[in-house]
């Protein structure tokens, strides 16, 4: 009996320690962005293409303007996206531009801690630091909400924050944006929005029983999403097989309308009405050269 009560109170000691390794275990990089002057116009621009204002807007109850509050229901829990206004107790006023971006890129908070993956940062680590100080300056612009962000709701063990370092050091592989010199330039624009700032595989790509995404399937739709519906393939064969044209999808990026006269539904719906539908054709277009020629 002895024995048995020594060897539990060493496991949980182990653990103990284990537990508290993590939860020291420092993470991420510090930025040097002081010296990069941003646009508004830009930044206000790439904010639409990365829905910002979608997921951080509550628009179902009335919420202002990127104060958070925009619920999402997963497997995990449930999360609120926060205040990113410029309200200093609540929002991001007494942040700096080097939080900022270690925050968008690296799925860090100003505190150290690590963001849950909800946040897309897996694929904002392809934003530049212009990019990075474009959206700071727009940013800048928002009016400051005193709306205090509402705490995640996670089921056990998720709500441990700390174990997010482990899932972080078996997927978030963080790779910045390389164009293809063997590609036209709007070919790699529409690659650099489908895999930035749009974060198309986030929702059209299949996930583990981690919630990590399956990047060997890439692109080839999802059984389960947070709102409880499916997302199809957008792979090359998939989307020809299926008679869409450059044309037909740069126009339904901006309308909702889909070939065959149906219009897009579910969280793809609010992505045209919040999102693609304030691109430029140009940049419609690219994303469109790029899924229909460019990830087969």
């Amino acid at each position: 009996m002895r024995k048995w009560l020594l060897s539990v109170i060493s496991a949980l000691a182990l653990a103990g320690a284990g537990f508290a390794v993590i939860n020291f275990w420092p993470i991420g990089a510090e930025p040097k962005l002081s010296t990069v002057e941003g646009s508004v116009q830009r930044g206000v621009y790439l904010a639409r293409m990365s829905g910002c204002i979608a997921c951080h807007t509550d628009l179902e109850n009335g919420g202002k303007p990127l104060a958070g509050g925009t619920k999402f229901a997963t497997d995990f829990g449930t999360f609120y996206s926060p205040n990113l206004t410029t309200d200093k107790a609540f929002g991001m006023g007494s942040w700096s531009i080097e939080d900022f971006a270690k925050a968008v890129r690296q799925g860090i908070s100003p505190e150290g801690e690590p963001y849950y993956p909800s946040f897309p940062y897996p694929f904002y680590a392809k934003f530049s630091d212009q990019d990075i100080a474009d959206l700071w300056a727009a940013f800048q612009t928002v009016p400051g909400v005193a709306e205090p962000t509402k705490p995640h709701d996670m089921t056990p063990p998720f709500n441990l924050r700390a174990g997010l370092k482990l899932w972080r050091g078996l997927f978030f592989k963080p790779e910045p944006f390389i164009s293809d010199p063997t590609k036209s330039e709007q070919w790699n624009r529409g690659k650099y929005i489908v895999e930035g700032p749009a974060h198309c595989a986030a929702c059209h790509t299949p996930r583990n029983h981690l919630g990590a995404r399956k990047t060997d399937l890439a692109l080839t739709g999802a059984d389960r999403l947070p709102d409880g519906g499916s997302s199809p393939a957008i792979t090359s064969e998939y989307l020809k097989q299926n008679g869409w044209t450059v044309s037909s999808l740069s126009y339904a990026l901006q309308s909702g309308l889909m070939p065959d006269g149906d219009v897009f539904g579910g969280s793809m719906g609010e992505v045209v009405r919040d999102g693609t539908a304030y691109l430029s054709k140009q940049d419609r277009d690219a994303i469109a050269i790029y899924l229909l020629e460019g990830n087969e």
